[in-house]
């Protein structure tokens, strides 16, 4: 138990009418009566140094990778990192580098084909390096470590750069954290980022930017399997470039992009003769400039979309993409990837969360209101979360999805302060508010921690009658089983394949049969 949950623990037992001398005589009791062994507390020691320990490692290599990332494109060269590994004390640990290399691979199918690193790739390899050396792991970690920090230098400025964009890359991760799952921050966010880096470290370029998202073609099928539909571009283009429809017969590299799942630079579109213009309105003199796409990818290496950016608003000669800024854009589609894929979960579990208590209301009438909330990271350092109300249900199974913000911070919700334990202990809450009684159940995400809550109200009654109780207890369960299977698709270690945005409509349908399926598992399991 972690203290949060120790003392939920210990308020539940003593529950809420409670006085005061009876509260002191049972932590005299527990001082008493709590006993500990010494093989336990050496236990317990080790454990606490052995977390210790992980999360130290855990900075140093992400300290290590964004030293190599110099121009944070989120991805190292497996090769690069191998060839130099290779010559770690003088080549000696080439065999322990050979079995980590194959052990990686088949826990990362896609490495073998695409040959990059991504952060926790990047740590697992390390770590099964130094799991093949005889000796202390932690050593052969720090070892390998400093080995690799030597061998790559850094300026000042560089080191600033690096500084900057990453800065502006947490900017996207944190807007789609805080969306309450709307994709518009996300979208701002990159603009914005993009054309910050452009300003800065591009020589003021006037840049254009767009987001295309591939789709199943069920519009004209004859034109190609798959199309890219614009989804989101700069202000400046939107009145030619937004809900627009690549199709592959048309003009154009985008698709090759996708293809061949890499970036497609054309430094002078004005004699490449293979690019569609959208801006109609711009002469065939005065299309000049370079072009860049850059294939999304998601966690699992398959391409979704595209990230274009081309400089024919700006007029200077010098409009060149380099490669210091490629490597950035590169940086930039993972982040929207990364934060197109947060948004995306969340609404798969909302879809679920609406579906769980569409079965709910029916069989649970004392329920008199159920309010969903989702965790976010507060705006400052005086709240490390707040909860946005996403959902109401009241008992007519009348639902109001909340599509503008509305934000709980525990220093103003003093009598919500059980909704914040809920939170913070992952663990169930019981208490009553002006008479009225409340359960507060967490949602978790994979490492056990909440991710969102079910504030349900019982009314005046201080239980439900048994077989409601039972029902809402099977509701939960399933709806966390069901939050646990959508948030396992994120994991990168599996197969790669094609993925289409029309997967992510289907997504949304199939979050919402998951709670049923679950049940109907757990129905089959009873039978």
């Amino acid at each position: 138990l972690n203290l949060p949950q120790f003392v939920q623990l210990m308020e539940t037992f003593v529950g809420e009418d409670i006085s005061l001398p009876t509260v002191k005589r049972l932590i005299a009791f527990i001082k008493e009566e709590y006993k500990q062994t010494e093989e336990e507390k050496m236990e317990q020691l080790e454990k606490v140094h052995h977390i210790s320990r992980l999360a130290q490692r855990k900075l140093l290599l992400e300290a290590l990778f964004e030293k190599w990332d110099n121009n944070a494109s989120g991805f190292l060269d497996l090769e690069e990192v191998d060839a130099l590994l290779s010559t770690f004390k003088e080549g000696m640990e080439k065999e322990a580098l050979r079995k980590a290399k194959k052990q990686l691979c088949s826990r990362y199918p896609q490495l073998s084909r695409v040959g990059k690193l991504s952060p926790k790739a990047f740590q697992t390899f390390l770590e099964l390096v130094a799991s093949e050396f005889t000796g202390d792991e932690d050593e052969a970690i720090d070892n390998l470590v400093e080995f690799l920090t030597t061998s790559v230098e850094r300026s000042r400025m560089e080191c600033l750069q690096s500084l900057a964009r990453r800065k502006w890359l947490h900017n996207i991760q944190q807007a789609a954290e805080t969306s309450g799952a709307s994709m518009e921050p996300v979208y701002k966010a990159v603009f914005k980022a993009l054309s910050q880096d452009a300003e800065a470290h591009g020589d003021n370029k006037k840049i254009s930017a767009y987001i295309a998202l591939l789709e199943e073609n069920q519009l004209s099928p004859e034109r190609g399997q798959i199309l890219l539909r614009y989804v989101a571009c700069t202000a400046d283009d939107a009145p030619y470039v937004l809900n627009q429809i690549l199709y592959r017969d048309m003009k154009g590299v985008s698709f090759a992009a996708v293809e061949e799942g890499k970036p497609i630079h054309v430094p002078r579109v004005q004699l490449h003769g293979n690019i569609h213009f959208w801006n109609y309105d711009r002469s065939a003199e005065e299309r000049r400039g370079s072009f860049l796409v850059l294939p999304l990818h998601d966690a699992r290496w398959r391409v979704f979309g595209i990230l274009g950016l081309d400089t024919l608003r700006d007029q200077c000669e010098k409009t060149i993409f380099l490669t210091h800024e490629i490597s950035f854009y590169q940086g930039v589609s993972q982040a929207f990837s990364k934060a197109y894929h947060h948004v995306c979960r969340l609404e798969n579990v909302l879809q679920m969360t609406l579906t769980a208590l569409d079965w709910l209301y029916p069989r649970a009438p004392s329920i008199h209101t159920v309010i969903t909330y989702l965790v976010e990271p507060g705006k400052d350092k005086t709240c490390d979360y707040v909860l946005r109300k996403v959902i109401t249900t009241d008992n007519t199974g009348q639902k109001e999805i909340h599509s503008s913000p509305v934000l709980l911070l525990r220093k103003e919700n003093l009598l919500r302060v059980y909704l914040f334990k809920c939170i913070d202990s992952s663990e169930v809450v019981r208490t009553s508010v002006c008479g009225e009684y409340h359960i507060a159940v967490p949602l978790r995400d994979l490492s056990g921690q909440a991710l969102g809550i079910f504030d349900i109200s019982i009314g005046h009654h201080q239980k439900l009658p048994p077989h409601e109780h039972k029902d809402l207890q099977k509701m939960l369960k399933m709806a966390q089983a069901a939050c646990s299977e959508i948030l396992k698709t994120s994991l990168e270690e599996t197969e790669p394949t094609y993925v289409l945005e029309a997967e992510h409509v289907a997504n949304l349908r199939h979050a919402g049969i998951l709670f049923h399926w679950f049940m109907l598992q757990d129905l089959r399991e009873c039978v």
